[in-house]
């Protein structure tokens, strides 16, 4: 063996120990960021069964004051039922921006009624339900930053090139469809 073909040699063992290293630390990123997607959605499921577990708590509190708000009680009723733990994120984003939009409603009539408001249960049930609904909120915020560092890595060099031979896809980011949650409507014309 030359001097010659002992040099290359070692350039192409040290290249490929480099390349080795590259492709092993991408990979081992990547695999890293997807549990952190899994764990983070996990905690975004947990928080969305500890409300479906409540609404039905704050729907039987207030449905004997409140009969004849019989349409709000039934939209949260059936925005509870359309959640479903199995359905892929884009369901799941839909089923809890109806389950939010409708509870505010909820909320919006309680405290239109002060004998209402002031029965312990339902002020209970009230803030259990509103930490819930700011801990989704937060949950599903780290949730899609979680997809966002997914997505932009696996389409950034080298991951790009092993994305094809491990099968690395982007996620679904956790977002409500644009009709979900309509702007409420306001009026702040005074009247003289």
């Amino acid at each position: 063996m030359t001097a010659d073909t002992a040099a290359a040699l070692f350039a192409f063992a040290v290249l490929a120990v480099v390349v080795g290293f590259i492709g092993f630390a991408t990979y081992n990123g990547i695999v890293a960021l997807a549990r952190r997607i899994d764990k983070a959605w996990a905690n975004v499921e947990v928080a969305l069964q500890q409300r479906h577990d409540e609404l039905p708590n704050l729907v039987a509190a207030v449905r004997g004051a409140l009969a004849f708000e019989r349409e709000t009680l039934e939209r949260v009723t059936r925005a509870r039922a359309a959640w479903t733990p199995s359905a892929p994120t884009a369901v799941q984003a839909a089923a809890s921006a109806e389950t939010t939009a409708a509870v505010r409603q909820l909320f919006a009539v309680v405290e239109r009624y002060p004998e209402l408001r002031s029965e312990d249960n339902v002020a209970a049930l009230q803030a259990e339900i509103e930490r819930l609904e700011n801990l989704i909120a937060d949950r599903r915020e780290l949730y899609n930053d979680q997809v966002y560092r997914y997505n932009t890595r696996i389409g950034q060099l080298p991951a790009v090139l092993l994305a094809g031979l491990f099968d690395w896809r982007p996620r679904a980011f956790f977002a409500a469809p644009d009709s979900a949650a309509p702007p409420p409507a306001t009026d702040l014309a005074t009247t003289a």
